[in-house]
């Protein structure tokens, strides 16, 4: 055999061989969409709450001056939770859902560069509430760049499927992360021009448009199904007009607050109450203890519940006396007990189940989901009317610790997780 064709023969093996993924360490985080967006995502979790905690305790601690951030706090606050971490968790979990749904694979360099991006804008966001609004500002536009990034990925996937179930959730995701997008940049502009309008619109719309269309959306498709794999017998029930109120009912809810339409509320929370509530029957509450990783999910949907009816409460309460004695009560049942508490464990689940492990909740994962509850819980009770109209507000450092402690315990679970290929040696 000639020189020549000796050297393409082993030129053909070398492209036949399968790529073998890293050992370990930061290059196995590009091995697959979850990896590096959770690991990101668990890191500014930490960082965003703990930002906060130093607010807090000058603010409500009185440990020393209130801090002199360059943008408001409550602002910075809102833009760094729900649109700086819970993004990462979103787009880990629908990088991984959505090809294996639709059957088309992400590109690496898609869902790299966003992670990076959407890292990098925060770093540079952290370090300009420290030093200058200037700074600031070009941390939230290369972070909006980072997320837009990731939504072209997604409507990329959608676009080259041709399943059709799958592809409705697909859709009605995209939907809620674009809204999600559309409130970031809304903040961006906001900075840029100073328009009150368009701070407003994005921390109502962070909520309404954007988290509860998105995390209700993956709860109606999720839920049931890991359901299914553990209840027996079990029937699938996905009802369309359950997600079609709570979907609309979001959106409406939103429209209403920017409004000032605050007695009102109750029209649309109520119905979206009551679909909870037969959802939460219908999908086996009282039997999902049989697994504490199935238990965690349906759990959580009890705090959206419990969110929306101290929403309905407060709303009856300013039709009748013109006053809200409950505050942000509503606001944190929904974004502790329901958000961070799908969070653990949705994540939780798909971290477990691409890392080769069991699917089940250990102790430490177990603790950390009811943490965020207790969390949730107790920044609720801050919220609560004294005699003489005083409130807890030392208990809001306090839930900002909690939530930090717990998750930190979460986080010492799964970070490495994503550092380490998976013990069963398959690739992903």
């Amino acid at each position: 055999m000639s020189g020549a064709a000796n050297a393409a023969r082993m030129q053909q093996a070398v492209k036949l061989e399968p790529r073998r993924p890293p050992k370990g360490g930061l290059a196995m985080l590009a091995v697959a969409p979850h990896r590096i967006l959770f690991f990101f995502g668990a890191l500014q979790a930490l960082a965003a709450v703990a930002w906060w905690i130093a607010d807090l305790l000058g603010r409500y601690g009185n440990w020393y001056a209130p801090i002199d951030w360059s943008l408001p706090a409550p602002f910075a606050h809102a833009y760094l939770l729900a649109y700086g971490l819970f993004p990462f968790f979103i787009f880990g979990f629908l990088l991984t859902a959505v090809p294996s749904w639709l059957g088309v694979q992400p590109r690496r360099h898609g869902y790299v560069s966003s992670a990076v991006l959407m890292a990098l804008g925060l770093i540079v966001l952290y370090a300009g509430l420290a030093t200058s609004p200037g700074v600031a500002i070009a941390g939230v536009a290369l972070h909006v760049i980072g997320y837009a990034i990731a939504l072209a990925e997604i409507l990329r996937l959608i676009a080259k499927s041709a399943e059709s179930d799958n592809k409705r959730y697909s859709r009605l995701l995209a939907a809620g992360v674009a809204a999600g997008g559309a409130g970031a940049a809304a903040f961006l502009l906001f900075l840029l021009t100073g328009a009150g309008e368009l701070a407003d619109f994005s921390r109502r719309g962070a909520l309404w448009f954007f988290l509860v269309p998105v995390f209700f959306t993956v709860s109606h498709r999720m839920v049931p199904y890991f359901s299914s794999r553990v209840l027996e017998p079990y029937v699938v029930y996905r009802p369309r007009w359950a997600l079609a109120l709570v979907i609309s009912g979001s959106v409406l809810h939103g429209i209403l607050e920017m409004a000032n339409a605050w007695g009102w509320l109750w029209l649309v929370d109520a119905p979206m109450l009551a679909a909870v509530v037969h959802l939460l029957l219908r999908w086996g509450l009282s039997r999902c203890f049989k697994a504490r990783l199935l238990a965690v999910l349906h759990l959580s949907l009890v705090g959206l519940a419990l969110s929306l009816a101290l929403s309905v409460v407060q709303s009856v309460e300013w039709l009748a006396f013109d006053r809200a004695m409950l505050g942000t009560a509503p606001l944190h049942a929904m974004t502790l007990c329901y958000f961070s508490a799908m969070m653990v464990a949705m994540v939780s689940r798909v971290s477990l189940g691409h890392s080769g492990r069991s699917l089940i909740a250990d102790n430490w994962t177990w603790l950390s989901f009811w943490g965020m509850v207790a969390t949730g819980l107790v920044r609720v009770l801050a919220e609560m009317p004294l005699a003489g109209g005083r409130t807890l507000t030392e208990l809001i450092p306090l839930a900002a610790f909690l939530w930090f402690a717990f998750f930190l315990l979460w986080s010492s679970r799964y970070i490495p997780m994503y550092l380490r290929p998976r013990v069963d040696g398959a690739s992903g």
